[in-house]
């Protein structure tokens, strides 16, 4: 059974039913990216780019002869391209901004610089921000640390604080390449963020006062008194702005991405090695995101195609069971291909095609509030575990390599979010989709 012939990135795209067995290399490449950093880190460490690249061929080579269908692979590796390309800039420039807090932190400079974090998401991403806030927090904190501060950073900056624009989180990205319009995340999902991240925040300061509190009056003292910041590699700003006016250019092909990249290395180039020395900068993070997505973007097009075609069988109905189900699989899987899945879903629910612009506008305009569903779903419980959300990791391997103590995968999750997080996602649930058809 095949859809309508599309046309997208100047390909003409046939969305054809594949085998379900080929939806078990996604599968299986998710299942290592989520079990082998806790079974084998070390291992995993070096020898992660073992799977992707095979895995990926295997899916290629499916859909080139099995189907004779390359050109929806091709399409695919056109969204990659421009996934990449986005965050891999962002998080090069974020690496040539250093940012120096001198003295300890009390509550309510964290809770400021998380708020800050939240907001500067959305400009240079969720691994831009993280990667640009969380050595000098963690440097503020070192005198008190406990492992919620980690674990809030997590929450806010690296996942929910990036749901107001396609800059702030990969899933948000991928559904503008699909056709979602640049300014209907912020539009549409404001309200949701602030009340997300607000109650974050707030639960946030009554922790971390209640910490502070157990200080000595000496330290409590001492930490008052300081209270200075510097900024380096400001230059840097201009390069994000050239990323950032980047997004909007459509057409010609791959030239958004070219004038991303030549940002990055502009940046690089021009940031004084000293300054990428203070930030520990190194290449790696990226380069292991790069691997593992070029898996990830080969492997799940049988799972997305899969879905197209028989989303009216699965049984999602409504808002509420997308946000439930779309949010529990980003929780536990990465959250950007987890969204594509629900979005290619919710679509087919209304006999839509992902891949048809037409049938996206229709979709957007009538069905809103799937959606909204789909989209803050992906990216809140993509903070539930270490696993939903590239950055989470980063973030935690910094602050242990700092020889700092972090919540281990289970410590994560029944210790801070269930109790934290969890009770927000209901709320956001009732408040906005538990009772909308």
């Amino acid at each position: 059974m095949a859809g309508l012939p599309l046309l997208s990135a100047g390909l003409s795209v046939q969305i054809i039913a594949p085998n379900p067995l080929w939806i078990l290399p996604f599968l299986l490449l998710l299942a290592l990216i989520a079990l082998m950093p806790l079974l084998a880190e070390k291992w995993w460490q070096h020898h992660y780019f073992l799977f992707p690249f095979p895995l990926g061929a295997a899916v290629v080579g499916y859909y080139a002869w099995g189907l004779d269908n390359l050109p929806r692979m091709a399409l695919s590796g056109i969204e990659y391209v421009s996934f990449i390309c986005l965050i891999g800039s962002l998080f090069v420039v974020a690496g040539g901004i250093h940012i120096t807090f001198k003295g300890e932190a009390v509550p309510k400079q964290n809770t400021l610089l998380l708020g800050l974090g939240a907001i500067l998401a959305n400009i240079f991403g969720t691994t831009g921000a993280s990667m640009l806030l969380v050595r000098p927090y963690i440097r503020m904190n070192k005198w008190r640390f406990s492992p919620y501060h980690i674990v809030f950073f997590i929450f806010v900056v690296s996942n929910c604080g990036g749901a107001l624009t396609p800059i702030g989180d990969p899933p948000l990205f991928l559904g503008y390449l699909k056709g979602v319009p640049f300014f209907w995340v912020f539009s549409h999902l404001w309200l949701k963020w602030l009340i997300g991240v607000g109650a974050l925040l707030a639960l946030f300061y009554f922790v971390d006062r209640r910490n502070y509190l157990r200080a000595s009056v000496a330290a409590r003292a001492e930490a008052e008194r300081h209270d200075v910041t510097r900024v380096e590699g400001l230059p840097n700003l201009f390069f994000l702005a050239v990323i950032l006016v980047a997004v909007f250019i459509e057409e010609p092909l791959f030239l958004r991405e070219a004038i991303m990249l030549i940002a990055a290395l502009g940046s690089y180039m021009t940031t004084p090695k000293t300054l990428h020395g203070r930030n520990a900068f190194t290449l790696h993070p990226i380069i292991e995101v790069a691997v593992l997505f070029a898996g990830i973007f080969a492997t799940m097009v049988p799972a997305l195609d899969w879905l197209d075609v028989n989303a009216s069988k699965i049984g999602l109905t409504d808002p509420g069971s997308f946000y439930w189900g779309c949010g529990i699989l980003s929780a536990v899987l990465d959250n950007a291909p987890t969204y594509l899945n629900f979005l290619t879903a919710a679509m087919g629910t209304f006999h839509l095609n992902m891949e048809n612009p037409a049938h996206m506008g229709i979709f957007i305009a009538e069905h809103s509030h799937f959606l909204q569903a789909i989209s803050i779903a992906a990216v809140f419980f993509g903070a539930a575990t270490y696993v939903g959300n590239g950055p989470n990791f980063m973030v935690k391997s910094i602050a242990e390599h700092a020889g700092l103590k972090v919540p281990s995968f289970l410590g994560y999750v029944f210790k801070y979010t269930l109790p934290y997080l969890l009770p927000i996602l209901i709320l956001l649930w009732l408040v906005f989709f538990a009772f909308s058809g």
